[in-house]
């Protein structure tokens, strides 16, 4: 973990299954931080890092800030594309972004963003490890 976070930014691809619908086949309003947390943890795993990793070293992520926008409806079974966004990294905190979208047509159908404070083993905030501010 001593290389820099190169990528700030990183999509996957998501097909929302039955469980995460309502009865009309619409993507639950709940779903999306789940989704969203896929998207941070990819984030990492694209800059060559797992959470466990972080955990092992004693650094642990907590949301404590979480905005949604609910533009059109995501609906069963379709292809959707999240993209997750490194948009700042402060010496306590890290703020991403996220759009999902439909790519057969590029509408944007929600949108967010969370922030994450650092935090050591007994939940106290502590100073953002170095490899986590991007490369310059």
């Amino acid at each position: 973990m001593d290389s820099k976070f190169n990528i700030n930014s990183h999509k996957i691809t998501i097909i929302p299954r039955y469980a995460e619908t309502d009865q009309a086949g619409v993507v639950h309003h709940t779903v999306y931080p789940v989704w969203f947390e896929m998207g941070r943890t990819e984030l990492l795993r694209a800059n060559g890092l797992a959470y466990s990793e972080l955990e092992k070293k004693g650094t642990f992520f907590v949301v404590v800030e979480l905005n949604i926008k609910y533009k059109k409806p995501a609906l069963y079974d379709e292809k959707l594309e999240l993209t997750t966004t490194c948009i700042q990294v402060t010496p306590a905190k890290v703020c991403h972004s996220y759009q999902l979208k439909r790519p057969s047509t590029g509408e944007l159908l929600v949108e967010g963003s969370s922030v994450l404070a650092c935090l050591d083993k007994q939940g106290k905030i502590q100073r953002m490890p170095e490899f986590m501010f991007p490369a310059g």
